[in-house]
């Protein structure tokens, strides 16, 4: 296929009259579209306004998909504890499939072709089938809650780690590679000493899995670790094992000096997730002293419940303004930095080295835009558009591995209205055995 229109290759790299060839699932070449045209005259042709590399979810809860408005305006540990983990201690295995599917579709059709996904305890393979029925590529892992957790989600220590190992041994490297795990503790709140270690264990013990948990999100959760084991949260992960450049914290609101050179030494991963803290009011992530430490910072939607949405351009948006409100300087996270959280940076947080451009031996992962909108008129500079003024729903064409999986407004080989249909039907019955009220703001 050759693909044309003005190609953001990259954040650095924008080619007003450009093209992108893919064959095999790769991309083969990137450059001007009639010199292309010429050196592939019997490729298939597509064209779009805006052709842009797939971006990445950095930190994403695709199973929770069903609780989307469940817990508007609430505290994060009301939130989680009262709404959330309720809601995913009800969820049966057709339920998890249902959510997991809703959550990926979203993130087809509105650009995310990589996710980094936090799943639950039960249930986690049905995610698994389901990122690898709908196509699109991800870092997936079941959750450990072995403390402090509701009826239905604690589980012993043991258990939960052996069926990591059995969820590795089935799922890592599935699809071709494009299916990838990564060992997956809730939160340290959450998680016993011994738990957290058996997590660094396993990583370790298996090439290319890696880690993902959340840190630091919250001044509630901070203190309840610094009670439980005397250290601030990123020393305490620190300390057992849960940092290193195989491991991405979502969220890393509240961190001092020494947390933040630890992640600088350590060469630990960031996930940004602006709309969720700041629906949440957990606070503004430090991202611009992330950054200027050299510390990798992808982006993220987190989950419906406090988002509400999986629309990674709102991420984009937000990252950027949010930051410059927080530095007082309209120069800081500017558009091509954000971009490159998105895609660059997310690859990383994801563990996939060929992902986020445009670029010859990369994996054939973009999206194609349409510019027909009022708000896309008149377009001076194509980037600032795509981080600026871009909407998900701009996106109507959607590629990983080179299969198209979205296209004009059509999800291709997954019958969409019939997951929709499955998703409603099973959250009104999920959240109805919860006995989770419609909000607890």
């Amino acid at each position: 296929m050759l693909i044309t229109g003005t190609v953001i290759a990259d954040p650095d790299t924008v080619i007003d009259d450009g093209a992108v060839v893919v064959a095999d699932g790769e991309i083969v070449a990137v450059g001007e579209a009639d010199a292309l045209h010429e050196t592939y005259p019997d490729h298939e042709r597509r064209a779009f306004d805006l052709v842009a590399p797939g971006l990445v979810g950095g930190h994403v809860h695709s199973v929770q998909s069903l609780g989307r408005g469940i817990a508007d305006d609430a505290e994060l540990l009301d939130w989680l504890f009262e709404a959330v983990l309720p809601m995913e201690a009800a969820m049966d295995a057709e339920a998890t499939r249902a959510a997991a599917e809703l959550g990926y579709l979203e993130c087809l059709e509105s650009g995310t072709t990589t996710v980094v996904d936090h799943l639950s305890v039960n249930h986690a393979a049905e995610a698994f089938e389901a990122a690898i029925e709908t196509g699109i590529r991800g870092r997936l892992g079941k959750v450990l809650m072995d403390k402090e957790s509701p009826d239905g989600l604690r589980e012993p220590t043991d258990a939960g780690l052996a069926e990591t190992e059995s969820l590795i041994g089935e799922y890592h490297g599935a699809a071709d590679g494009r299916i990838r795990y990564a060992v997956t503790p809730r939160f340290a709140v959450t998680c016993t000493e011994a738990c957290l270690r058996g997590c660094r264990e396993i990583a370790d013990a298996h090439d290319g899995v890696t880690i993902h948990t959340h840190a630091s999100e919250n001044k509630g959760e901070i203190a309840t670790v610094e009670a439980d084991t005397g250290k601030r949260n990123v020393h305490w992960l620190d300390e057992v094992g849960l940092t290193g450049p195989d491991v991405t914290l979502a969220h890393c609101v509240h961190t001092d000096e020494s947390e933040r050179e630890v992640l600088a030494e350590t060469d630990t991963v960031v996930t940004h997730c602006p709309s969720s803290n700041m629906k949440l009011a957990s606070g503004i992530a430090p991202v611009h002293d992330y950054l200027d430490r050299g510390i990798t910072v992808a982006l993220g939607n987190d989950g419906p419940p406090c988002n509400n949405t999986l629309d990674p351009f709102t991420e984009m948006r937000q990252a950027s303004l949010l930051g410059k409100v927080d530095a007082l300087d309209p120069t800081r996270l500017p558009a091509p930095t954000v971009l490159e959280m998105a895609t660059v940076n997310g690859a990383r947080a994801a563990g996939f080295d060929r992902i986020g451009r445009l670029e010859p031996g990369y994996e054939a992962d973009l999206i194609g835009l349409t510019t027909e909108k009022t708000r896309a008129t008149p377009i001076h500079d194509p980037l600032s558009h795509l981080v600026y003024a871009a909407h998900g729903d701009d996106v109507v064409f959607t590629m990983v591995s080179g299969e198209v999986r979205y296209d004009d407004g059509e999800h291709v080989g997954i019958d969409a209205d019939a997951v929709r249909g499955r998703a409603t039907r099973h959250a009104k019955r999920v959240i109805d055995e919860a006995g989770i009220e419609a909000t607890i703001g």
